[in-house]
């Protein structure tokens, strides 16, 4: 695969890690604007959480979105050694990568966040994807889970198929390609865009995560509609991206370290996107402006209609995104049957029992 220009003239120009007595001092970049909670501050806090754990021998600096690489091109720069380390969702990647990384980050009404560590930690997950991964001189470890995503930000009613005929929506795929089939004009914008597009009319709808970071970045000040449950991202897992030489490289001792920072990581994100959800909303449902539907079952059974179409097609793209796919989609059959008896079971008895 080709390298994206600019990342290939900032690997010309930036050094490796530096290397001082015993001290790594490593980049992260970003695709998430800076002092963004949640994203950006899980990032920060990821490396903060290295630098701690060795002691300051791995000294981890981040760099938000367009500081040190133009957002999107964190791949790109980590494989080509401009920088050490990224943290993004390589959905953004899978397009120009392998179709194969979908499945390691979201697919539609696929693994939740805790099915998809389950696949990954236990299923045989991160054995594919690190078989993916080194295609492009990459290490990859869950980072950070946002949990169930919201179904978007509309500025008009949404109640059947042929309503997103015309339309202008930001998603990522392959939840984009869902929508494309149903007529919608789909565009992926870095985050901190989006709000400037739909307030100027460029899109008439965006999802983003959920209450607490959708607030955050402004999306209730620029759409009236908000929809759920999210068929597109069910859990979406960020990446810690490592440059796979420089993994090598390292002591059993630091990658076992950046593992368990990594991996506490996921757990600590998913829990305060989870707890912040639920301030945002109540204070979304005080807004009376704003009003919160949820999506019809016509346009549910739609988007389920369609997204096992996309999932087959994009399992037809190469041999190796049809291997993931068929351990992605064994796993998510054993763990849905399991999930109806548990997880399902419970929270239906919950509600009936304390109404």
């Amino acid at each position: 695969m080709q390298l994206g220009a600019t990342a290939v003239a900032a690997a010309a120009g930036l050094p490796g890690p530096a290397i001082a007595q015993g001290i790594k001092e490593l980049k992260m970049v970003t695709d998430w604007p800076e002092s963004m909670p949640g994203l950006q501050a899980s990032a920060e806090r990821l490396g903060q959480s290295i630098t701690a754990m060795s002691g300051g021998r791995l000294k981890i600096t981040v760099y938000p979105a367009d500081s040190l690489v133009r957002a999107f091109e964190t791949f790109d720069a980590v494989a080509a050694g401009a920088a050490d380390m990224y943290h993004s969702s390589d959905y953004y990647f899978a397009a120009g990568k392998s179709p194969a990384l979908y499945f390691f980050c979201a697919v539609p009404y696929g693994l939740t966040a805790d099915e998809l560590s389950a696949w990954i930690d236990f299923g045989g997950g991160q054995i594919l994807w690190d078989e993916v991964d080194a295609q492009f001189n990459v290490k990859p470890l869950m980072a950070f889970n946002t949990g169930v995503q919201m179904g978007g930000w509309f500025n008009k009613e949404i109640s059947r198929s042929e309503d997103f005929k015309g339309l202008r929506y930001r998603m990522p795929e392959l939840g984009a390609e869902v929508l494309r089939r149903m007529g919608a004009t789909v565009v992926t914008i870095p985050g901190g865009e989006i709000v400037g597009a739909l307030k100027s009319g460029a899109i008439d709808a965006s999802e983003w995560v959920g209450p607490w970071l959708d607030m955050d970045l402004g999306l209730d000040k620029a759409a009236d509609y908000y929809y759920y449950p999210g068929f597109h991202e069910p859990g979406t897992n960020s990446t810690l991206g490592i440059t796979k030489t420089l993994w090598d490289s390292l002591a059993p001792s630091e990658r076992a370290l950046i593992q368990a920072a990594a991996r506490a990581e996921v757990t600590r994100s998913l829990a305060e996107c989870n707890a912040e959800n639920v301030k945002a909303l109540e204070r979304l449902r005080t807004d009376k402006r704003i009003k919160i539907r949820r999506f019809s079952d016509e346009l549910v059974k739609t988007f389920g209609k369609l997204s096992k179409e996309v999932l087959a097609d994009t399992a037809t793209k190469d041999p190796m995104t049809r291997k993931v796919y068929d351990s992605y989609m064994a796993f998510l059959a054993g763990v849905m049957d399991w999930g109806e008896l548990s997880e399902t079971g419970y929270r239906e008895a919950r509600r009936m029992a304390l109404g």
